[in-house]
């Protein structure tokens, strides 16, 4: 099995992992704080996903002040789109929701 493939179904087959990329699969930025809040999730678990997301390839990053916004990988292939399109419209769609920036 080709190594990039089997990197892609290991990092889809993690039910945190898949339900945070239905959640940046839009094509927006969503910094860590959304994910924690829709997902549940600490910060050092979602931390640890996205890191195995961007492994596989699938999200780019970005720092803004303390913010890490995720976003999809554009120059992903199109064989690899079509895969996690397809097992993405199997799952039901997530509730949206927004990032709240905490006053300082």
């Amino acid at each position: 099995m080709d190594m990039r493939i089997n990197d892609l179904l290991t990092a889809l087959s993690e039910p945190t992992r898949l339900r945070a990329l239905q959640i940046i699969w839009d094509g927006d930025e969503h910094c860590v704080c959304e994910l924690m809040d829709r997902l549940g999730a600490t910060q050092s678990r979602m931390s640890r996903h996205m890191a195995r997301l961007k492994v596989a390839g699938l999200l780019t990053d970005r720092r803004d002040a303390q913010w890490v916004r995720y976003r999809r990988n554009p120059d992903l292939p199109v064989a690899t789109v079509a895969i996690v399109d397809a097992i993405l419209a199997a799952l039901p769609v997530p509730a949206p929701a927004q990032c709240q920036k905490k006053a300082a």
